[in-house]
C-alpha cells in the first residue's frame, strides 16, 4: 500500500488513556488508514520517528481565539504547542450573532482585539464561513449568552422581556442550526451577570433540542462558588443538557471548597447529570485594571471608566460594590476584595513604567497612599491602558483538580504570535503558547503527578468526547489524522515565569516550547521541526443538531 504520509516507528499514546506502544501509522486522504507495523508500505511522505511519542492532536476545550484567528489563521502559538482543535466562543462571548444596532457594546467587550477585524458578519452561520477561508487549526464554537443577550437587550441591568427572549431564543436556535456545539455563559462579566437562572434555563432548553451542550464561567469563583456550581447543574438539569463547567479552580477566597465540590459533582451525575469540567494549570492571570470594577462600570470601555472614577461619589461606590461583590466579579477581582495588594503586580502601562513589576502593595507605600486610591489613580492616569498580573489560585488546588477523572485541561487563552498584530497586543499569557508543554514538563515528567497517557487522554479524547467529535481525539483506523509529535524527555515550556516573578516579564508569553517536532492536522504537515509552513487545512467543525427546525418563530 502507498501512503500521502507514512509515520514509522513511534511510541503510539492513542488518547484512550492505554499506555504507548510502537507501532507505525500509514496516513491517506487527511485520515488515519492503516496502526501496525508496515514494513513492507510505501509513501510520498516519510518521518522515521524512533524515540519520539505519537499522540492525537490536543483539542482546547476552552479558549478565546474567536477573533485573532481572523487576524492571523496560521494560530502559532496553539498549533506549536500541539493544539490541532480550538474550541472558541466560551465565557458567554462570542463572536456572533450580531445585531448592528448594539455592536459597539460587544466589540467593547471584545476590547482590543476588536479593532483588529472588519466585523463583515451577522449570523453566526456567516461567522462560520468567514474563519472556514483558511485556518491552520480545526475550530468548533459556543455561541455566547453574553453575545445574545447584547445582541437584543444591551448591557442593561434588567430581564428580558417576553418579546426579547423569544427574539434570544431565536438567534440562538439559529445559531445552533448552524453549527453551534451549545450555549457557553459568562455569569461574573458584562451582561451575562444581569441574567437570573430561569432565564439561562429556558435558553438551554433551545439547546436540548439541537442535543447540545452547557458550558458555563459561573456566578462566582471564590467565596459563592459552591452555590456558583449547583446553579450551573440545575440549569443544565432542568433544561436537560450536559454541562462542562469552565475552568472551575477556586480562586482566592474559594481555597479549600475542592472536596464539597467533588461531592457535588458526583452526586449531579449519580443523578444522572453529565457534568464535567476543565481547568488550565496556572496560577496567574493578566486582566485590565478595570476588569475588577463592577460591571455595570466597565459598561463604555476603559476610558469611560476612568473618568467615572475621577467623581469622589461614584469612586466610593466602586470600592464598596467591590468588597461587598454583589453580583460576583471574576477570580481575580478576591485578591482586590480581601485586600492581598502583594499578590497584584504592575505588569503594563505608558506613563508609570518606572512602578511596572512591583507590587500594588509596595506602590501604596512609595506613594504614601491607600492602595485602593492608588489602584484606581493610576487607572485614572492611564486613561484605563493599565493591567496586572494577578497571583490569585493556590497550586495546591491546581495539582488536586489536575488528578481528579472529571477534569480535562484547557488553555483558556487566545492564539497568538510573536509576528504580525497579535505580538503588537499587550498582554502576558503564558497559556498560550505553552500550556500543553507546560504540564507534560512539570507535572507529567517533573512531578509525576500524572502519568504520560493519563495527561494526554486529558488533552484529547475527553474533550472529544464531550463535545461530541467521534472521529477525532483518538489514534484509530478511519480518524482524522489530527497528530501531535514530541519528544517527552525534551518538551519545555518556554512562556511561563514561575512564582515570585522576576521582572521585566515581556519576553516570557511571546516564546515557543521546545519539543514539539511535527504537529499535523487533517493529514498535512502544518509544523516541522519547530516551523509553521504556512499551511492552512484545518476545518470548521460545525455541530450536527438532532433537530431540523427552528424551535420559535419570529
Amino acid at each position: 500500500m502507498t501512503f500521502d504520509l507514512l509515520i514509522k516507528n513511534g511510541l503510539l499514546i492513542d488518547g484512550a488513556g492505554n499506555p504507548w506502544f510502537e507501532s507505525d501509522i500509514g496516513i491517506s486522504n487527511g485520515k488515519i488508514a492503516e496502526i501496525g507495523r508496515l514494513t513492507n508500505a510505501n509513501a510520498e511522505r516519510l518521518l522515521n520517528i524512533r524515540g519520539l511519542v505519537v499522540s492525537p492532536g490536543f483539542i482546547d476545550i476552552h479558549t478565546h481565539s474567536d477573533l485573532t484567528m481572523l487576524i492571523d489563521p496560521r494560530a502559532e502559538s496553539k498549533i506549536k504547542q500541539g493544539v490541532t482543535t480550538e474550541v472558541v466562543g466560551n465565557c458567554g462571548l462570542s463572536a456572533a450573532p450580531i445585531k448592528r444596532t448594539n455592536l459597539r457594546l460587544l466589540k467593547e467587550q471584545w476590547g482590543s482585539d476588536a479593532d483588529e477585524v472588519e466585523w463583515n458578519w451577522t449570523s453566526f452561520d456567516e461567522y462560520l464561513s468567514q474563519l472556514g477561508q483558511g485556518v491552520s487549526v480545526n475550530v468548533a464554537s459556543f455561541v455566547g449568552h453574553g453575545t445574545i443577550r447584547t445582541a437584543i437587550i444591551g448591557v442593561d441591568d434588567r430581564q428580558p422581556t417576553k418579546e426579547e427572549m423569544k427574539q434570544m431564543k431565536f438567534i440562538l436556535a439559529e445559531s445552533m442550526e448552524a453549527g453551534a456545539f451549545g450555549l457557553s455563559s459568562g455569569l461574573v462579566y458584562l451582561p451575562g451577570c444581569f441574567a437570573e437562572t430561569e432565564e439561562l434555563i429556558e435558553l438551554c432548553k433551545v439547546v436540548a433540542d439541537y442535543g447540545g451542550l452547557y458550558t458555563s464561567h459561573t456566578r462566582g469563583e471564590r467565596e459563592t462558588i459552591v452555590d456558583a456550581l449547583k446553579e450551573a447543574i440545575k440549569i443544565g438539569e432542568e433544561a436537560g443538557v450536559p454541562v462542562q463547567v469552565s475552568h472551575n479552580c477556586p480562586k482566592y477566597g474559594g481555597h479549600g471548597k475542592l472536596k464539597e465540590m467533588f461531592e457535588i459533582y458526583e452526586k449531579a451525575r449519580a443523578r444522572g447529570v453529565e457534568v464535567t469540567l476543565d481547568n488550565d494549570a496556572h496560577t496567574d492571570f493578566n486582566p485590565g485594571l478595570v476588569q475588577v470594577l463592577p460591571q455595570w462600570a466597565q459598561a463604555g470601555g476603559n476610558e469611560k471608566a476612568a473618568k467615572m472614577l475621577r467623581n469622589p461619589k461614584t469612586r466610593e461606590r466602586i470600592k464598596k460594590e467591590i468588597i461587598e461583590d454583589r453580583h460576583p466579579g471574576p477570580g481575580y477581582v478576591g485578591l482586590v476584595k480581601h485586600g492581598r495588594w502583594d499578590r497584584v503586580f504592575l505588569f503594563h502601562c505608558r506613563k508609570n513604567k518606572n512602578l511596572i513589576g512591583k507590587s500594588f502593595k509596595e506602590i501604596a507605600k512609595i506613594r504614601k497612599e491607600d492602595p485602593f486610591d492608588v489602584y484606581f489613580d493610576l487607572i485614572i492616569e492611564e486613561k484605563g491602558d493599565i493591567s496586572a498580573l494577578f497571583n490569585y489560585i493556590e497550586e495546591e488546588d491546581i495539582r488536586t483538580l489536575l488528578k481528579h477523572p472529571l477534569m480535562m485541561v484547557c488553555s483558556d487563552s487566545s492564539a497568538s504570535s510573536r509576528r504580525g498584530v497579535l505580538k503588537r497586543i499587550e498582554g502576558y499569557s503564558p497559556c498560550g503558547y505553552g500550556e500543553y508543554p507546560y504540564i507534560l514538563e512539570r507535572y507529567v515528567r517533573e512531578e509525576r503527578l500524572l502519568s504520560l497517557h493519563e495527561a494526554i487522554r486529558k488533552m484529547t479524547s475527553f474533550p472529544a468526547q464531550k463535545l461530541g467529535l467521534r472521529d477525532r481525539g483518538l489514534l484509530r483506523e478511519g480518524m482524522w489524522a489530527d497528530i501531535v509529535i514530541f519528544d517527552a524527555d525534551t518538551i519545555k515550556d518556554n512562556a511561563t515565569s514561575r512564582f515570585p516573578y522576576s521582572f521585566p516579564l515581556k519576553n516570557y508569553p511571546h516564546r515557543y516550547p521546545d519539543g514539539i517536532k511535527y504537529v499535523i492536522v487533517n493529514g498535512q504537515i502544518v509544523v516541522e521541526k519547530g516551523r509553521h509552513k504556512d499551511i492552512f487545512p484545518g476545518k470548521v467543525l460545525r455541530h450536527k443538531s438532532k433537530k431540523a427546525h427552528l424551535h420559535t418563530k419570529r
